[in-house]
């Protein structure tokens, strides 16, 4: 065999025995070495993948840390230089560590509890995990006195991304960061009900409607 061979043979035998990394179940980040990853691990891994990239270009990371560097100090932890904070006539909202922490951030949190402060706006350590089938208070899982997440989180806008999207996300945020300790100080109200504030009036529906409404064209 010649040199050529040989150098091919080794790398080909390297990339079956490298170690991958992959998110682990129990939200720390784990290795899998000596053999392909199998058809599960792959589907987590892009599941992942596609988190991140949500989360990347979504500008989680101006506000909750790091900005859009994954390698960055600080990466979702709630932090900033300064901390970032938001004033609300006499109130200040500070933006929470998202890492799975299970002290200062969401590792006592499930996917579906993450899931549901997306698509809902419900704070995931005040709502229960369950499936919720309505945004109607008290039907359909929806908490009967609902507690939102504080304004400066523009969920409403996020609710109108696909499921799939969503559980990406959360996906990321449970499993594919490691956990960083940060506590960070609680924000100082506003009060804990806005639903006179995110009604369908104000906020608009969830699904959207259907294209082409009155102020749209089809192409």
């Amino acid at each position: 065999m010649s040199n050529v061979l040989r150098l091919l043979a080794g790398i080909s035998l390297l990339a079956l025995t490298a170690t991958f990394v992959i998110p682990g179940p129990s939200g720390s980040v784990e290795a899998t070495s000596n053999g392909p990853l199998t058809a599960e691990q792959l589907a987590a891994r892009a599941d992942v993948d596609a988190g991140r990239q949500l989360v990347v270009n979504h500008g989680c990371g101006d506000c909750h840390g790091g900005g859009a560097n994954p390698a960055s100090e600080g990466w979702l932890m709630g932090v900033m230089d300064p901390i970032q904070e938001f004033t609300i006539g006499p109130f200040t909202t500070r933006p929470r560590n998202l890492t799975p922490d299970n002290l200062t951030g969401l590792g006592r949190f499930t996917e579906r509890q993450i899931f549901n402060s997306l698509r809902f706006g419900l704070r995931p350590g005040e709502t229960p995990d369950v499936t919720i089938t309505s945004m109607v208070p008290g039907e359909g899982n929806f908490p009967e006195m609902p507690k939102y997440l504080a304004i400066p989180m523009p969920w409403p806008a996020w609710r109108h991304m696909s499921d799939q999207e969503l559980w990406n996300i959360a996906a990321y945020l449970k499993r594919g960061l490691r956990p960083a300790a940060n506590k960070v100080a609680d924000s100082e109200g506003p009060p804990d009900f806005w639903a006179s504030e995110y009604t369908v009036e104000k906020i608009g529906p969830w699904p959207a409607p259907a294209f082409p409404t009155a102020r749209e064209v089809q192409p």
